[in-house]
């Protein structure tokens, strides 16, 4: 229930007490009643209803105890204190028809730096734990921590209002939402940890959110691209584990699985999104997934047009993880050597020191130059990092495949 509430009920409060902190708080407050109560006393009518009655009540309480908020003490007694089974009142209609992603825009401030608004957005609003939403950031978990609570302080004391914005606002805040779907997506489609390597859930719900949020702008090119890339990819989904849950890369997918409803709704999206010109990020990387999408084989699969579409993405996004992606496809194209020459060079930058994917990718390509010792080290260490057991187990049958004349391909560890 708190993880199907959770968004619902944490927009209502903040909404109601105008303070993001004192709403989780309040929240806290109230999931721990409810762990007490409702073993004894059974689950109320509307659960929601009954966490925002006593979240707003704590609240309150917190709030006597705190002389310095009299004033939203004040604020909040006039309003009626709701009975514990009233159904939660609708919010007021507005430009963005989804609650959740109403909230989406509300927390993405233009006064806050536009890693704050994802970071912040995807910790407090979408129940990503700290550690996940690091891994998305490629940054430690201290740092994404402090990137946080800076934005939160910022909020605090600028007295920036939980507003929805207006539908003219609406387009400045549209590329913090954008990252934020698309990262929520993809700690579905790869967990950063736990059994599974993916999280339906996630994936269903970026899913959603993107739909709407395409309904809601049409005519907004990279908000129909980051729809058709969401499609095209989590159109295989049924083919990337086995029925005991081990991870099948692409290469080796049953491509009769994939979702061919959904690959056709994405391609006809991904059509509509370059002919935006220049096209964005969004729409190269569903061009990608769709060139991917039109092989009926690995061996057929079009690897110097993706070399190329991720070479444009390099030159508009330039990142660790995109260099990463145009390593393998250009090593795919053209070789592994190539590849290698510049996962090499990304690794003496650093910049994906605390990822396990830079040494998988390293070991792949060391492993089909033949330079096996220096591949089963590579796998070590991509071992030493990785989180989620689905790849933990993957990369070591890798590993242990060495010895085996049969070594297979390099691939996107993702």
């Amino acid at each position: 229930m708190f993880r199907a509430e959770h968004g619902r009920v944490l927009a209502r409060l903040v909404s109601l007490l105008g303070d993001l902190d004192v709403a989780e708080e309040a929240l806290a407050d109230a999931c721990l009643q409810a762990v007490r109560r409702w073993p004894i006393d059974g689950a109320p009518e509307h659960p929601a209803a009954w966490l925002i009655a006593v979240a707003r009540n704590a609240a309150i309480d917190r709030m006597r105890r705190e002389q310095n908020l009299v004033g939203k003490l004040a604020l909040l007694q006039t309003e009626t204190v709701m009975a514990h089974t009233q159904a939660p009142p609708e919010p007021a209609q507005d430009d963005v028809p989804d609650e959740r992603l109403r909230l989406f825009f509300t927390c993405c401030h233009p006064a806050l730096a536009r890693s704050a608004q994802v970071a912040l957005t995807l910790r407090c609003l979408t129940g990503l734990t700290t550690p996940e939403v690091a891994r998305l950031f490629m940054v430690s978990e201290p740092t994404i921590a402090q990137r946080i609570v800076r934005a939160k302080r910022k909020i605090r004391d600028a007295a920036i209002p939980y507003r929805v914005p207006a539908g003219t606002d609406l387009p400045q805040r549209l590329p913090s939402v954008l990252a934020v779907l698309y990262l929520l997506f993809t700690e579905g489609y790869a967990a950063t940890a736990g059994p599974a390597q993916i999280r339906s859930e996630l994936c269903s719900e970026a899913t959603r959110l993107a739909r709407v949020l395409h309904r809601l702008l049409p005519d907004e090119a990279e908000a129909t691209a980051l729809l058709a890339l969401m499609l095209l990819t989590d159109a295989r989904r049924p083919a990337r584990t086995t029925d005991d849950g081990q991870l099948v890369m692409l290469e080796d997918q049953d491509r009769t699985q994939w979702d061919q409803q959904q690959i056709a709704e994405g391609r006809a999206l991904v059509i509509f999104a370059l002919r935006s010109r220049p096209p964005g990020p969004y729409a190269l990387q569903a061009a990608i997934a769709a060139v991917h999408a039109d092989a009926r084989t690995s061996q057929s699969t079009d690897w110097p047009q993706i070399a190329s579409l991720y070479n444009l993405l390099a030159q508009k996004t330039p990142s660790p993880m995109v260099e990463l992606n145009r390593a393998i496809a250009l090593a795919m194209a053209d070789g592994p050597a190539i590849g290698l020459h510049i996962l090499d060079r990304l690794q003496e930058t650093g910049d994906l020191a605390g990822s396990h994917l830079l040494p998988a990718a390293r070991a792949e390509l060391l492993r089909r130059l033949g330079r096996t010792t220096e591949a089963v080290t590579a796998y070590d260490n991509a071992l030493a990092l990785v989180g989620n057991q689905a790849e933990r187990d993957y990369l070591l049958r890798r590993r242990n495949q060495l010895s085996s004349p049969e070594q297979g391909p390099a691939h996107d560890p993702r």
